[in-house]
């Protein structure tokens, strides 16, 4: 009897510090201390220009240059629409029978 109760008191208090080790596994929260500077990059003197890195030609191209073939793209989608199929089969099904697809009022 002694030993369930030991075990029922024992219990809670090692979830509690397993818990507590799961929190605290990762140690402190990563934080960059701001630095004023856009980027965290140093402007270069006056009189000098930015040196790029290589990645960043590349992805210039790569991000403008697919964002400007979507633009293409879906200018000259074609047009999917179920309104479009079904004028297209019901000029075509009127047509078949020999009636005008064309509306022309009555005279009065």
């Amino acid at each position: 009897m002694l030993s369930t109760i030991s075990r029922r008191i024992a219990r809670p208090q090692a979830l509690r510090q397993l818990t507590q080790q799961r929190r605290n596994a990762g140690g402190a929260p990563h934080y960059n201390e701001p630095s004023g500077w856009l980027f965290g990059e140093k402007p270069p003197p006056p009189g000098q220009k930015r040196v790029r890195e290589e990645w960043e030609v590349i992805w210039y191209w790569g991000m403008f240059g697919g964002m400007g073939l979507a633009a293409v793209l879906l200018y000259y989608k074609p047009d999917t629409s179920i309104q479009t199929w079904a004028l297209k089969e019901a000029k075509a099904r009127m047509e078949a029978r020999g009636e005008s697809v064309e509306y022309k009022p009555s005279s009065p």
